[in-house]
C-alpha cells in the first residue's frame, strides 16, 4: 500500500474528515499542496475497499470486516500473501483491502463468525493438488482463513509462521516420531518442513483455510486494462506526474 494511502487509513481510524476540504485532510498527513494527489489516493482506497464516499450524508466511512449492511455479502480482509512453496513471504498483518463475497459462497460457515475470516492471495504451485471443499490452491487464488482454528486436526491445510515467513501446508500430527510434518500437495516435488513436536509452540498456526475463491484466467487481461484506464482518467499529466501515478 502506497504510503498516502496507509497515512489516510490512519487518520481515518481517529479523526472523521467529513466537511474537510482535499487540502485540509492533506495537511493532516503532511501533504498540504497536493489536493489532487489526495483525491486519487482516497479513490483508490475506495476502489480497493478499504472506505466508502456517503455522498448523500457527504462522509468518507472506513470499511469493517463482517457483514455488508443491506446485502448477503461478507467482507473479508486482505491481509496480503501468502507462499505455497518454501517460506519466502514476509507475514505483515496490513490490510491491502477487503474480498466482497456472497454468504452463499462461505457454506456451513455462520455469517456471525465472518469476524474471524481473513484472506490471502496463494503464491506459487505448491498447493495444486489440495482439495478444499472440492478446490485446489492455485497461484493467484484467494484463500479464505479462520483465524479462531488454531488447533487444527490432521491432514487440513493451515496458515503457517517460520521465523517471520507465511505459508500454506497441509498439517500432519506424527505422535510416533515426535513431530508435526507441513506438507504441499503439488504436481512438482517441495520437500515438507518437519518441526520437533517440543519446537511447535515456536511456531504460529494463523488459522486453518476453510475456502479456496478461485481466480478466472482472463482477469490479468481485465486489470492491466483497468491500470490503462486510471492513467487516462487522470488527464494530462507532466513527466513527473505521469512517473509517480505509474509507479502506484
Amino acid at each position: 500500500m502506497h504510503i498516502i494511502q496507509e497515512k489516510l487509513i490512519q487518520l481515518l481510524e481517529k479523526k472523521d474528515v467529513s466537511g474537510m476540504t482535499l487540502r485540509e485532510i492533506g495537511k493532516k498527513i503532511g501533504e498540504p499542496d497536493s489536493p489532487q494527489k489526495i483525491k486519487h489516493h482516497l479513490n483508490q482506497l475506495a476502489k480497493r475497499g478499504l472506505i466508502r464516499f456517503d455522498k448523500k450524508n457527504k462522509e468518507i466511512k472506513k470499511i469493517e470486516s463482517g457483514k455488508v449492511e443491506g446485502t448477503n455479502l461478507i467482507s473479508i480482509p486482505i491481509l496480503g500473501s501468502a507462499n505455497c512453496g518454501e517460506a519466502v513471504i514476509f507475514a505483515d498483518e496490513q490490510k491491502e483491502g477487503y474480498l466482497k463475497v456472497s454468504s452463499s459462497l462461505l457454506g456451513n460457515i455462520p455469517i456471525n463468525r465472518a469476524k474471524d475470516l481473513f484472506a490471502l492471495r496463494a503464491l506459487g504451485e505448491s498447493m495444486n493438488r489440495a482439495n478444499i471443499e472440492g478446490n485446489t490452491i492455485d497461484d493467484g487464488d484467494y484463500v479464505i482463513i479462520d483465524k479462531s482454528k488454531i488447533n487444527p486436526s490432521n491432514n487440513e491445510y493451515v496458515l503457517s509462521v517460520i521465523d517471520g515467513l507465511a505459508n500454506i501446508k497441509k498439517i500432519f500430527k506424527d505422535e510416533k516420531n515426535q513431530q508435526v510434518v507441513l506438507y504441499s500437495e503439488s504436481s512438482q516435488n517441495y520437500p515438507p518442513i518437519y518441526i520437533h513436536e517440543d519446537d511447535f509452540d515456536r511456531y504460529l498456526i494463523n488459522g486453518t483455510v476453510v475456502r479456496v475463491m478461485k481466480q478466472p484466467d482472463e482477469l490479468s487481461q481485465i486489470r492491466d486494462a483497468s491500470a490503462r484506464d486510471i492513467l487516462k482518467d487522470l488527464g494530462p499529466q507532466s513527466k513527473k506526474e505521469y512517473e509517480y501515478y505509474k509507479n502506484l
